[in-house]
Order: C-alpha cells, then structure tokens, then sequence
C-alpha cells in the first residue's frame, strides 16, 4: 500500500539552532543520546528546553529491528566512565527528569546491565533530587540482569512492547512474551518502581489487538504507557502503513486510562521519554 504524503499534524519543524547548546555538551562530555541516533522530531524541542535522553553503552545495536535507525555494527567495548560523565551532564542541564536508554547489546554478558546500575549510582551521588527512568532492553530476559537494574532503585523502569504479536517479526530477535516478563519482573521486585511501555502505530495493526495488548501490560503490572505515530526513518526501514490521526489516538488514551492506566501520553508525535516528566 502506498500512502499519501504526510498529514499536516506530521510535519513537525525541527531546526538545528534549537539543538546547539545541549548537542555542544553531549560533544564535549562525549556523549549519546537517542534523540540524534533515532531521528527523533522532538529534538529541536526537548534540546532547546534543554532535555534529552542519554544513550549508554555506544551507539551501535546488535538487533536488526526493521523499524530502529540506530546504527548496526560491531559494537565497541564498555566505557567504565561514561556514568560520571552522564552526571556530569545532568548537573549542569539541572534536569529535574532524566531518561537513560542503551542500544540492545547481546553482544555483553549481562547485556549491559551493570552500566545502568552504575549510571544510577553515580546519579544518586551527584543528582540525588533527579527522578531516574530506565528505558530497558529485554537482557535476553536473563533475570540477574533484571534484578541487577532493579536493584539499583530507579524511579522509572520502561520496556517498550512495541507493536502487536502479530507484527512481532519487525522486532529482531525479540518476543511479545518475553517482553511482558520482563515488566512482570521488574514491577515484582519493589511498589517503589513505577513500570512504564510504549507501543507504536501505524504498521498495519487493529484496534482489537491494540487494546489486548494494553490488557497484557496491565497485568504485567505496568502503570504509564506511551503511543505514538511510527515513522520509517528511510525506504530501507519496514513502511508505514497508515497515518494515524489524533483523534484514534485521543480514543486510545480514554481506552487505556479505563483499562488501568495511570498515565497515558498519546498522540501522533509521542515517543517512550517524550514529556517523561509528566508521568505521576
């Protein structure tokens, strides 16, 4: 199916001025963030207010999701500084809400578990007001990994589903059950982890198998979700299928508030840490 060009509520300016200071510190921290690898349409937004979610462990994935511009190569090894430097950057952005996500690297033996639970120790020290959110891979599902970042107290634990099973093939390597086992873990091990997931459409699901999933999370024990528009981030990316409009997603959010939801964010140009300091 061919689409029609974009709808005038997707065509979101982003102007690279509004990206200057903030894109200078993760330079001169030598830093990443997922707002520059994954083209978000954000950016000019969150950068000139002067947010941003760090992107820990490189910038090289080892899945080949069909949906995910971040890069595919041979990832290189642990920086064991990069925690103090994401800190470092906290402290002087004065970030009242930080986001910390990592490319999937299966590649480690924990899968980089302790690099999240050291960038929250070392965020503790010199940030201790900051609210932290984690946005996790699935670790394989390994459970010491899971335990070794829940144990390391952050307020926030994400872990995006994604999109519905029926379309779990753009997700390599990744199942729709497991990834509600690692919710279902991470919301076990403490009341004080609020547990977080977000899907996407616009890849060809229906409605009645979005809903079913918003059921799964709730069960799961997951407390916020986000939905938003998917965007292919070139033609070698998995196609957009439908355009969604801001009502269906105004419609999901009451149905997902009425599910269980304590707070829902939805809209055509949500993404997992957009207005992440919202959640309550």
């Amino acid at each position: 199916m061919k689409l029609e060009r974009k709808p005038d509520w997707l065509r979101k300016r982003v102007n690279p001025a509004d990206q200057a200071d903030v894109q200078r510190l993760m330079e001169e921290l030598h830093l990443n963030t997922v707002c520059r690898q994954a083209l978000c349409p954000n950016i000019s937004e969150c950068f000139s207010s002067g947010q941003a979610t760090f992107l820990i462990l490189g910038k090289i994935c080892t899945r080949q999701c069909m949906f995910c511009n971040v890069d595919k190569a041979a990832p290189l090894p642990v920086d064991m500084d990069e925690p103090a430097r994401v800190a470092e950057a906290v402290v002087r952005l004065g970030l009242s809400h930080v986001v910390i996500t990592s490319p999937t690297r299966d590649d480690l033996p924990d899968g980089g578990a302790s690099q999240f639970a050291s960038t929250v120790e070392m965020l503790r020290a010199r940030a201790p007001e900051t609210r932290i959110e984690l946005l996790i891979p699935d670790f394989m599902g390994n459970r010491m990994s899971l335990a070794l970042v829940t144990a390391s107290r952050p307020d926030i634990i994400a872990h995006n589903l994604e999109t519905v099973p029926r379309l779990y093939h753009v997700r390599s390597e990744a199942e729709y059950t497991r990834s509600l086992e690692v919710l279902h873990f991470c919301g076990s091990q403490g009341s004080a982890i609020r547990i977080k997931s977000g899907i996407m459409l616009g890849l060809g699901e229906v409605e009645e198998e979005v809903v079913q999933v918003f059921r799964d999370m709730v069960e799961a024990g997951c407390m916020y979700l986000s939905i938003g528009q998917y965007l292919a981030p070139s033609r070698r990316h998995v196609p957009v299928q439908e355009y969604v409009s801001p009502e269906r997603f105004e419609h999901l959010r009451t149905v997902a508030l009425g599910l269980g939801f304590s707070h829902v964010e939805s809209g055509p140009y949500v993404r997992s840490s957009y207005h992440a300091a919202l959640y309550t």
